[in-house]
């Protein structure tokens, strides 16, 4: 006689993420870090390449925010100030899986200024007017100067972001919560609520593809100042 096989709910962990929003996620830890390096390099080639990159991904993740994975969408986790004091005060009782309600308004502050970084980033000339970005021909010098410093002063701000980020994850580790280990596997240290479940991204990889190929029409046509 066979003997019995142990219970999902004991040896996995409860799906948090799925695949698209993970892979969203590194990539855009790796893009960002390969931004700031070729920018300061002046190889501006790749600096370009790689804020078309992060503009493709800023669109799948807003797309995805609206027909992704439960946990993924802002419906989910963008929720009322008066949410947001009850998790501060630890009067929170619906513990739902994903972003608190102030790690949703956190993510929120990290899209924003993202956007506008790579938006300025579109526009920009530099002081000899040699190196510009895809869009910059639709602006006068000054407006170009002008998005250039835009884009300096909304990366100071995307990094005091990332070292809030960095405490918080920190913070969670020291409570015995590894944010960073369900980033990379997407499931939690609580059991699956669900034996047997079929893992979610499985049910949105179609929606994945569509919005992912949309994304990157979106960003090569901006990288083509919209010529064709």
């Amino acid at each position: 006689m066979a003997s019995p096989r142990p219970s999902p709910g004991t040896t996995r962990g409860a799906r948090v993420w799925d695949v698209p929003i993970r892979l969203f996620h590194w990539l855009l830890v790796a893009l960002l870090g390969f931004s700031w390096w070729s920018g300061e390099q002046h190889l501006m080639d790749w600096h370009r390449l790689s804020g078309l990159t992060i503009l493709a991904l800023l669109l799948f993740r807003l797309y995805w925010g609206l027909v992704g994975s439960p946990t993924a969408r802002f419906a989910r986790f963008v929720r009322g100030p008066h949410a947001v004091l009850a998790y501060v005060r630890g009067q929170d009782a619906t513990r739902a899986p994903g972003h608190n309600p102030l790690g949703g308004w956190s993510v929120v502050a990290m899209l924003v200024t993202l956007c506008a970084m790579v938006g300025a980033g579109l526009f920009a000339v530099d002081v000899d007017g040699l190196e510009s970005g895809p869009l910059a021909d639709y602006v006068s010098f000054d407006q170009g100067r002008l998005a250039a410093e835009i884009h300096g002063w909304v990366f100071n701000a995307l990094l005091a972001l990332v070292a809030v980020h960095v405490v918080a994850i920190v913070f969670y580790l020291v409570r015995g919560k590894n944010l960073t280990a369900q980033m990379i596997t997407g499931r939690s240290q609580l059991p699956d609520p669900r034996p047997g479940a079929i893992d979610d991204h499985q049910a949105w990889l179609w929606k994945a593809v569509l919005g992912a190929a949309g994304a990157a029409a979106i960003a090569i046509a901006v990288a083509r100042g919209f010529r064709f």
